[in-house]
């Protein structure tokens, strides 16, 4: 190979890397960060309130209604690149990220709390942890591109951010009676059947995006 050639595969190599910056200021990544600020309030919020709420009420319901925003504005971003045109290296990569630290930050606080099992929260970050490593380790690659979350993995994120935020809104505070109510266990129960759903189907779509991501290019090139 001349050097002539190797200067030109070290140049698009660069150029693939650094593609990852373009855009970043982009308004729907602007609505990405925005997410990330609001994990970072939601969780000071959340631990404030205590176990279930129980120190502080007021604050649980706050904190549950950022977390509700925070997972919403997902959408919002999600249709402002598709709509305009702006869909980017970094918002494919940032989104993902975003949502991670979300949900993955109100399951640990869950866990510390006592409010959900350990064993679900460690398997959700065994995953998620996972694939995000790996999501950089393809960027790194030469000519590698951030691969976008698939349908079952946009899917686990709505089954979790639903089951979370009933898991965190406070609805515990409308009991009346000395007993617990029929009402409040179905809604418990209605909680935790969602996030195991969530859980199914993060640990389904690890396996798609690592066969995505290894075996189907093998594929295609045969």
């Amino acid at each position: 190979m001349s050097s002539e050639s190797t200067d030109k595969q070290t140049e698009a190599q660069a150029k693939a890397k650094a593609s990852i910056f373009d855009g970043w200021n982009a308004p729907p990544n602007l609505v990405t960060y925005s997410r990330i600020v609001l994990v970072v309030i939601f969780l000071v919020l959340d631990v404030m309130a205590g176990e279930w709420g129980a120190d502080n009420t007021t604050l649980r319901w706050v904190a549950a209604v950022l977390f509700i925003i925070a997972a919403s504005t997902d959408k919002i971003d999600g249709w402002m690149a598709r709509k305009y045109n702006q869909v980017t290296e970094m918002g494919k990569l940032m989104d993902p990220i975003a949502d991670k630290l979300l949900t993955c930050g109100a399951m640990i606080v869950c866990s510390v709390f006592g409010e959900l099992g350990w064993w679900v929260t460690i398997l959700f970050l065994i995953r998620e942890i996972g694939i995000t490593v790996m999501r950089f380790f393809v960027m790194e690659r030469p000519g590698g591109k951030v691969i976008a979350a698939a349908w079952p993995g946009k899917l686990k994120t709505v089954f979790q951010c639903v089951g979370l935020s009933m898991l965190l809104l406070p609805i515990w505070t409308f009991e009346t009676g000395a007993s617990t109510p029929l009402w409040l266990t179905a809604y418990y129960f209605l909680t935790y059947t969602i996030i195991y759903v969530a859980l199914v189907l993060c640990l389904y779509s690890g396996g798609v995006y690592l066969y995505n991501t290894f075996v189907a290019p093998k594929k295609a090139e045969q």
